[in-house]
């Protein structure tokens, strides 16, 4: 079965975005020369996997981010959503993430990286993540979207690594999910 994984940037009082879906914060840093490990990261991935919100706020940068396959997860969501300038770079499915995963399987893809709060939460949920690669920037936004919602249970974590960036003062660390995907 597909394993998945998160890599994401988080506020350091734990939030992905502002309320209202802004990312503007993440402009406040100077990255320039500072390796963080996401081309790694990518390159040992097949697919991205998100959610419709993500989608639309990937739509707002003027290009594609992402030279891989790109599943986005939405009700509502068609083919027919995809700007022309993006024709066949966004597959859109429904379903659980159990569903998500046998399809990605069915299509060869053995590692996928989950973009977007509601995704990632969804999977976790489900036990379905192998590890997650969290970059804690050095700013209090105050109030957004959480990365992590409401559990039905503990979720174990093993801590793997962290590492620290003088420059941009990220501190990003990686975590074994115990109790998701093997």
């Amino acid at each position: 079965m597909t394993s998945a994984h998160v890599y994401i940037g988080i506020s350091l009082d734990g939030f992905i975005a502002r309320k209202d879906d802004q990312i503007d914060w993440l402009d406040a840093f100077d990255v320039e020369g500072e390796e963080h490990g996401y081309d790694a990261f990518m390159e040992e991935m097949d697919v991205v996997v998100m959610g419709r919100r993500t989608y639309e706020k990937v739509l707002t940068f003027g290009f594609w981010p992402f030279s891989k396959p790109v599943v986005v997860l939405s009700n509502t969501l068609t083919g027919a959503d995809v700007p022309d300038e993006n024709a066949g770079k966004a597959e859109f499915f429904t379903g659980s993430p159990q569903d998500v995963l046998a399809h990605l399987d069915s299509k060869g893809w053995s590692k996928a990286y989950l973009d977007g709060g509601q995704v990632i939460q969804s999977f976790l949920r489900d036990g379905l993540v192998s590890d997650m690669i969290l970059t804690r920037l050095p700013i209090l936004i105050g109030e957004g979207l959480s990365l992590f919602g409401p559990v039905a249970r503990d979720v174990r974590l093993e801590h793997i690594e962290t590492k620290s960036f003088s420059k941009s003062g990220f501190v990003q660390s990686r975590y074994k999910v115990l109790n998701g995907a093997d």
